[in-house]
């Protein structure tokens, strides 16, 4: 059918003619309550009127940015790959993904698992409660959808493929070009003008010719670098957790991109919240939670995807018997260490573009307190500089931590 904007009373008259929906609710009459409040999508609990607990939820692209107006257009083909993306990562490892019910890429329109039992991880976060199983989750999911998608798993054409069938996400594409590394660093009419103006640090930001080369290294990086399929915004707003499950949604960005990028994206979420808890809780053992948790994610993940790559010995990029045992393994170290120095400089990016341009994170942006607000941002930024400067030159999670540990 066309696409038609649905509201809550529209999308219980689409969804009741659809098999897999009315087959999950056993015929019930269904209500309707929107509850998205993220900056794209409209986003709605679809439940049972005689069992609250039986629920769905049903997501839909409109054709402009939701957090803007109508005034910001932006194609709703999002969705196309938003529910490409599920579906694909649902292969690699469905026990971080939401099951989809149904989908329409015609319609903008996925209906997957409500997640009752879990908060999105974010809101955790400020909330000081700490979740053990993160890390261990987290970096298996970074590690399996970034191999299992790139040319050290695939063949050629298996790649080639993968490319042609996200690649036309360029819309999105485009708006993480602009608004993670050129408009926040500039005066721009998308950025939090009412704090840039007459801010001394904003100003110090926007004139950092050094900073904003070396953004523009890891900006063309983003632009050409087709290493594997990326979930394209993993922030800690993009995942729903409790004590024992971790799900990650909303890849809507999802596209090939470089490798770092997500575990980037990740990195500087869980730095925001320390830099949170610095300045405004001030809670000592939660800050050391926070910093053990980004070791076991980053070492994690390096561990797991070596162990992944482990398995094959054939690929697009590799032929067995092309390199001795010695001299593979010096490869792929090699190669997992380059990963992690471009996420370092992709979080920078993320971070500091948080600071001032458009979509900032409740853990800094929403401070209250002016004075503390301030004091977050100058630390973000610290951290973020170095960095985007020094990223290549980072050598261990250590040296991470200490440039965390020290911005303080």
């Amino acid at each position: 059918m066309n696409y038609e904007q649905l509201d809550k009373t529209s999308i219980i008259e689409y969804l009741s003619k659809i098999e897999e929906i009315v087959d999950y609710f056993d015929s019930d009459d269904l209500v309707a309550q929107e509850i998205g409040d993220g900056n794209l999508n409209y986003v709605y609990k679809i439940s049972s009127a005689q069992n609250q607990e039986k629920s769905l939820i049903a997501k839909q692209a409109v054709p402009y940015l939701r957090c803007v107006g109508e005034e910001f257009p932006l194609g709703r083909e999002r969705m196309t790959y938003e529910i490409r993306a599920l579906e694909k990562f649902y292969t690699i490892y469905p026990s971080f993904t939401p099951n989809i019910f149904y989908a329409s890429e015609e319609m903008s329109l996925v209906v997957m698992e409500y997640l009752g039992e879990h908060i999105i991880m974010r809101k955790g976060l400020i909330n000081k409660i700490k979740y053990k199983n993160f890390s261990d989750h987290i970096s298996t999911y970074m590690a399996a959808t970034l191999y299992y998608t790139s040319s050290l798993y695939l063949s050629s054409r298996q790649k080639r493929e993968l490319v042609d069938r996200f690649n036309g996400n360029t819309e999105l594409c485009k708006l993480t070009e602009d608004l993670v590394f050129s408009f926040a660093f500039m005066e721009h009419e998308t950025n939090d003008n009412e704090n840039v103006k007459n801010n001394p640090q904003a100003k110090k930001l926007f004139e950092d010719m050094e900073f904003k080369e070396r953004v523009l290294e890891l900006k063309y990086k983003f632009m050409t670098q087709s290493d594997a399929l990326l979930h394209g915004d993993l922030h800690t707003g993009s995942i729903m957790i409790n004590e024992t499950q971790t799900y990650v949604i909303d890849p809507e960005f999802a596209f090939v991109g470089p490798f770092g990028f997500d575990v980037g994206a990740l990195l500087a979420n869980l730095i925001n919240s320390y830099i949170h808890h610095t300045v405004v809780s001030k809670d000592e053992d939660y800050k050391t939670w926070l910093l053990v948790t980004i070791r076991e994610v980053l070492e994690k993940f390096s561990e797991k995807f070596l162990n992944f790559w482990s398995e094959d010995r054939e690929s697009a990029l590799l032929v067995d018997g092309y390199l001795d045992e010695k001299t593979l393994n010096s490869y792929k170290k090699r190669f997992i260490k380059n990963i992690l120095k471009d996420s370092v400089g992709f979080a920078g990016c993320k971070m500091a573009r948080r600071v001032y341009g458009v979509a900032g994170v409740e853990e800094i942006r929403g401070i209250e307190d002016k004075d503390l607000r301030a004091e977050a941002e100058k630390t973000a930024l610290k951290i973020a500089r170095e960095f985007v400067i020094g990223h290549d030159k980072i050598d261990s999670v250590d040296e991470i931590l200490e440039i965390i540990k020290n911005a303080g």
